[in-house]
């Protein structure tokens, strides 16, 4: 599970005064309750491109112009927020495999899906090693895209293994790993322009090893 910084206790948000007008509706309720999750999702994307993973969820709170118990009865955990931020991500990448599976050779498709995940686990600074974390978690929120992700990835991994194109002893799990630590890796600095090519490394490290031409010297 990812670790929960503290956060200072909030005031209790304000009581509303009973005062004259229309009394709400269940309707008018749900409506106001959509619209304050889908402005706290907006805030929170901006929030945790400038911070990351880790950013303050009072912040989120604070810049939503909502309490931080507001924020809590919609995402009860950090993973939560997660969760719904990246679910669109998730299902297109889930998609994308699919129909590279249907358009492309067994090895182009798993290389063009990997670099599609390395650059979705590089959304947010800290994310690559959360997602890897969370591989151990199941209670996590976050836990049941992250395996739907490693499925999409294992199926296109064993057809390529099926081509002959990678070793047979690598699992979905070892490629996730490999791909999140690469993304990890050029989340910033100078080796934010080198992923895609250390992806090929990785790669390569993953295809059987070439035959021998010629036999051992006598």
């Amino acid at each position: 599970m990812i670790a929960e910084p503290p956060e200072p206790p909030e005031p209790p948000e304000p009581r509303p005064v009973p005062g004259p007008g229309p009394a709400s509706t269940p309707r008018d309720r749900r409506a106001d309750a959509r619209r304050n999750y889908e402005h706290i999702l907006a805030t929170a994307r901006v929030v945790l491109a400038e911070q990351g993973v880790q950013a303050s969820l009072r912040d989120v709170a604070r810049r939503a112009e909502v309490g931080l118990g507001t924020l809590y009865r919609h995402f009860p955990t950090r993973e939560a927020l997660l969760e719904a931020l990246l679910r669109q991500g998730f299902d297109r990448l889930v998609e994308l495999s699919d129909t590279l599976a249907a358009t492309r050779p067994p090895a182009a498709a798993l290389t063009e899906w990997l670099r599609e995940l390395a650059a979705g686990a590089g959304t947010y600074q800290g994310l690559p090693a959360s997602l890897a974390a969370i591989m151990d978690d199941p209670d996590s929120a976050l836990a049941v895209s992250c395996a739907a992700l490693r499925s999409a990835g294992t199926r296109l991994l064993e057809r390529a293994q099926a081509d002959g194109e990678i070793r047979p002893d690598v699992t979905g799990t070892d490629v996730f790993v490999l791909t999140t630590a690469v993304a990890a890796l050029t989340e910033r600095g100078p080796l934010a322009q080198r992923r895609d090519h250390l992806l090929g490394v990785m790669l390569d490290g993953l295809r059987p090893a070439p035959r021998e031409l010629f036999g051992p010297c006598s």
